[in-house]
């Protein structure tokens, strides 16, 4: 939910910034007006922070601050604010120092201000600390610190932490740090630094994501490997339970208990590039127009003569049960109707947070699909717990590698890449398309597809990429369709079978970047109640291809309009009938039926992003939102 970082440099000069050259720039290197990075090399810590912080901050944007570990004086200096990185930077004087660690806030303690932001210090402000996460216990926690006589300034669970570290300090923080964690219930990535114990950073990782990267200039923690890719794609992904000890020396890494533990360093293959605009204006633009790129790297070495071999086991199932959030919740819809078509196995949809508390009947027999593109949603994490604590098989469908769910079960990347904006969009494209492989390797398997009928989708799923680019090349009709209308009270959106979850999806990504009133529905639900939302004018989006139900969809669409709805319709390119009962048109390729919903989906991504656009809306980091959702 939070961005936490850290750097430990190792004196060796390390490129911070490779953007235009300023004149007006502080003696740190940063320039005031905007928070861009002067051009040059350093060993200090702080305009590394500021890039690290910059790169996360769509993790959250409610606060910042850092705390670096002055080598002159051996003081921590600390420095937050309320607002974004940007403020943070234009606060900060320069801070000497080659080791610090920083924080952007998405607020679940406390409200959104400056003495709720990280980094947070014990009572004598020899110890700083940045967490992700929550601390379930705190409130009992923080009454036995107060009755100890430590003071607290703000209203966070986080505080606790340095307090209950330094009752426990003793000269060594990493020992300081695992008494703390025993006392602790709850979740965190975290890292500190103490003065007293000076040339390290502490880490430790629960149920929240941390890396480590590995570069020639020093050592980097993160929230997120994204955000390191430009320093080194050297990593070492902690694993529940962990803390890890960084020095010159290197990366000393033990269980809560004081086992060692030895970690792989992987490299990632991401190019560092991916996790910048590259031109466009925004995130999600750009990662949009990445999907006929991702889909492609979705199907590579998935696809082939012999089929389709997604290279996981995939058990002898009597249901499915998919589980997950958001998003990834209408691509688990869309899972369902396309598993029950091509495999005839029963599937169940369920939202992850509600999932633990229906007492689900779960058991051997099933096989529980996770669909999470960070891989850290913790209300999924969860529901994978409870369904493996009842002995189902698991699965996973995952953008990150080394995430929580990758330990939690086998697991099916989907190869989106980083996907910095918000909303998603790449990532959901990828879900699907990890659905359909996914439902032809088991119709296959199970006889419920002829060799004949997965020869002729697999000549479908191909086209794909293709398609999805003929979609991106009419972007100009979408912007100039989404104008006219960027002044709506409310839309509503609505598609029958598999184009039910496509219609969920784009009104989820209308509301969630332009704040506008959106709902999704069943087309055949209409008359049933949300009819009554109907009056003269009111856009109805409408994903009419051709499909099984195209002449229902038709007939719904006549019951809107009959009651002076104003209806956009999307429709496949050969359809000459679709006009004649809809105000406006947008057309996507013709393919199969059940890969016409993935279509459906970049033109309605497109659509939202026009009409925020035009609103003049925050799109990549839109208000009350984080990315990654790491507490339930």
């Amino acid at each position: 939910m939070c961005g936490i970082v850290g750097y430990l440099g190792n004196g060796s000069a390390v490129d911070v910034w490779d953007g235009k050259c300023f004149t007006d720039v502080n003696a740190s290197g940063v320039d005031a007006r905007d928070g861009e990075f002067f051009t040059g090399v350093t060993s200090e810590a702080m305009p590394v922070l500021f890039d690290l912080l910059k790169k996360l901050e769509y993790r959250g944007y409610d606060s910042a601050g850092i705390a670096i570990l002055n080598d002159e004086n051996g003081e921590i200096r600390t420095f937050k604010t309320e607002g974004s990185v940007g403020d943070l930077i234009s606060i900060t004087p320069e801070l000497g120092g080659r080791i610090g660690i920083g924080h952007t806030r998405w607020a679940t303690h406390g409200k959104p201000s400056t003495k709720n932001a990280h980094p947070h210090s014990d009572g004598t402000g020899r110890i700083a600390l940045v967490h992700n996460g929550i601390i379930e216990n705190y409130a009992e926690i923080k009454d036995k610190l107060i009755e100890s006589g430590h003071e607290f300034r703000s209203e966070t669970d986080t505080e606790v932490l340095p307090h209950l570290i330094e009752e426990y300090y003793d000269g060594n923080l990493e020992s300081a740090v695992r008494n703390a964690l025993s006392m602790v219930r709850g979740s965190y990535a975290l890292a500190a630094i103490s003065v007293d114990d000076p040339g390290r950073i502490v880490v430790a990782r629960k149920d929240s994501p941390l890396v480590i990267g590995l570069g020639d200039g020093g050592f980097f923690v993160a929230s997120d490997v994204s955000g390191i890719l430009k320093y080194t794609r050297d990593v070492v992904f902690m694993n529940d339970g962990e803390i890890g000890v960084i020095t010159d020396a290197g990366i000393d890494i033990t269980t809560l208990e004081g086992v060692s533990v030895e970690k792989k360093i992987e490299t990632i293959e991401w190019d560092p590039e991916a996790a910048e605009k590259s031109g466009y204006e925004h995130f999600m633009l750009k990662e949009i127009f990445e999907q006929p790129d991702t889909i492609r790297d979705t199907f590579s070495g998935r696809i082939s003569a012999d089929g389709i071999d997604l290279g996981v086991a995939l058990p002898n199932v009597r249901r499915i049960v998919i589980i997950a959030c958001g998003t990834s919740y209408h691509a688990g819809l869309f899972g369902r109707y396309v598993l029950e078509r091509f495999a005839r196995i029963p599937v169940d949809v369920e939202i992850a947070s509600e999932f633990r508390y229906t007492d689900p009947i779960i058991d051997c027999g099933d096989l529980v699909i996770a669909i999470t593109q960070s891989g850290e949603t913790a209300d999924t994490l969860a529901a994978v717990r409870e369904a493996g604590s009842k002995g189902s098989q698991k699965l996973g469908i995952v953008n990150m590698l080394g995430s929580s769910i990758t330990r939690e079960c086998q697991c099916l990347l989907t190869r989106a890449g980083p996907e910095i904006g918000v909303a998603a969009t790449k990532s959901f494209t990828s879900q699907l398309a990890c659905l359909l492989l996914l439902s032809v390797q088991l119709g296959k398997a199970r006889k419920t597809l002829s060799t004949a009928d997965v020869n002729d989708f697999v000549y479908e799923l191909k086209q794909m990429s293709g398609n999805i680019q003929r979609v991106l090349n009419s972007a100009p009709d979408i912007r100039k369709c989404a104008t006219m209308f960027a002044d709506a009270d409310q839309f509503l959106f609505m598609g029958r079978g598999a184009n039910y979850p496509a219609a969920l999806e784009g009104a989820l990504k209308l509301k969630e970047i332009s704040y506008i009133p959106a709902e999704g529905f069943p087309a055949g639900e209409m008359k049933h109640g949300p009819l009554a939302l109907i009056y003269d004018g009111v856009p109805v989006v409408a994903i009419a291809t051709k499909d099984p139900v195209y002449e229902k969809t038709l007939g719904n669409i006549k019951e809107v309009k009959a009651r002076g709805a104003t209806v956009i319709g999307i429709a496949n390119e050969s359809d000459t009938e679709i006009a004649k009962y809809v105000d406006y048109v947008l057309r996507i390729p013709d393919t199969d039926p059940w890969i016409a919903p993935v279509l459906s989906s970049v033109v309605l991504q497109l659509f939202a992003y026009y009409v925020a656009h035009h609103r003049g809306c925050e799109i990549d980091k839109p208000r009350n939102l984080a990315k990654s959702v790491t507490v339930e």
